[in-house]
């Protein structure tokens, strides 16, 4: 799987305004709406928050990986941002997360749903891949990024 293939700009958000995780996973589901992936903009809310709740997805150095199933997703929905500030999200190291993948895949089909996860782990294990996306100044330069790893 190919995260490049999944994004567009629109689903890229360099400079994400929120500070704490609540309001960043509105900011970030915002996008999925304004692409026209998402209609139900609560349903994406709840299965987010129901995710978080069982532990965070704040799970690796600067990176929150927020992630749901929804009736209405048609395979892989995929979008990422960056914060210049860091985010409080109650990750499991206590840092503020600075990159953000959200993922939001379709119930009853978790193949490609942890085909996603795996690669995603894949690229932000590779040593400084995480600092390139942070320090990216535009979606374009982000998405170039990810290609250039992929």
């Amino acid at each position: 799987m190919r995260l490049s293939e999944l994004l567009t700009q629109g689903l890229i958000k360099v400079g994400l305004e929120s500070e704490e995780k609540e309001e960043l996973f509105q900011e970030m589901v915002q996008l999925f709406v304004q692409s026209g992936l998402i209609r139900d903009r609560d349903a994406a809310l709840r299965a987010l928050l129901e995710r978080e709740s069982k532990m965070s997805t704040g799970i690796a150095r600067w990176i929150g990986l927020p992630h749901g199933k929804l009736d209405e997703a048609d395979g892989i929905l995929l979008a990422i941002g960056t914060s210049r500030k860091g985010i409080e999200y109650d990750s499991l190291d206590g840092e503020p997360v600075y990159v953000v993948i959200m993922v939001f895949a379709e119930i009853g089909n978790p193949g490609p749903h942890v085909e996603a996860l795996a690669e995603i782990s894949r690229l932000f294990s590779i040593p400084g891949f995480t600092e390139r996306i942070r320090e990216a100044r535009t979606p374009a330069e982000l998405l170039q990024a990810i290609k250039d790893e992929e």
